[in-house]
């Protein structure tokens, strides 16, 4: 076991992942950052400097036995653990894209947006709320999305990607019931990052004005300040960028 202070990125190869290590990497409050990913460390993230240490590297695959063999990794870190960030996220891919009408919904395209936005992170919090519980503050945010609000839903289409953020955001609550009960030291947010120029969004910036395509830099330390901020209260918040509520 250790006494060093954690964060946990999960999902640890996209923009903004990589984006929240790099701050999180300079956070005086975290002795080590631990990052999960399906690829290998990026070269910029495997130096140390002076002033900060490179990350712990996990390569693994999200299906569920092999998430578990990394929950069993972290034990040394039970109890100690402040952040955990979910960034798994899927809209588009070679065979993926989002449904701009009834005649594009597909079941494998349901299945595999389901899969990665909804189903990877209700196992990691699973599998992980053992080695959460404690004394320790810590705070748990999973990359959600604004088209996932039903009341905010007044231009339709993206059907996979919008239900599957509204289905990540019930599964987030209905945990933080129970997290609430079992874990009292974990706060939960589901946070919506704004349009943010990685591959994820680029398909789609041309219609995006400028000043609202934000860097990964940007929306990293909007996160971490939020999370930083947060109050341990039991509940699931649903914020933006600006740490202001969506309604559900």
């Amino acid at each position: 076991m250790t006494d060093a202070t954690a964060a946990l990125v999960l999902g640890a190869s996209g923009g903004i992942a990589q984006a929240i290590i790099t701050q999180l990497m300079s956070d005086p409050e975290i002795d080590i950052v631990v990052a999960v990913s399906r690829k290998p460390a990026p070269s910029h993230l495997t130096r140390a400097s002076n002033t900060t240490s490179a990350p712990l590297w996990i390569e693994s695959e999200y299906a569920e036995p092999a998430m578990a063999r990394v929950v069993e990794q972290l034990q040394p870190f039970a109890g100690h653990i402040t952040r955990v960030i979910i960034c798994h996220g899927l809209l588009h891919s070679d065979t993926v894209w989002p449904e701009k009408r009834l005649e594009d919904i597909n079941a494998n395209t349901l299945q595999a947006v389901f899969q990665a936005n909804t189903v990877v992170p209700a196992l990691w919090l699973k599998l992980l709320h053992p080695i959460l519980k404690g004394k320790q503050r810590c705070v748990v945010a999973a990359l959600s999305a604004r088209v996932g609000s039903i009341n905010d839903n007044h231009l339709g289409g993206w059907y996979a990607y919008r239900s599957s953020k509204a289905a990540l955001n019930m599964m987030l609550r209905t945990l933080s019931i129970e997290y609430a009960r079992r874990v009292k030291n974990v706060k939960l947010i589901a946070f919506h990052p704004g349009t943010t120029d990685t591959a994820l969004s680029k398909p789609f910036q041309t219609s995006v004005p400028a000043e609202k395509l934000f860097t990964t830099e940007f929306v990293a330390a909007r996160l971490c300040r939020i999370m930083h901020d947060a109050e341990i209260d039991g509940q699931l918040s649903y914020l933006d960028w600006d740490n202001k509520s969506i309604p559900w």
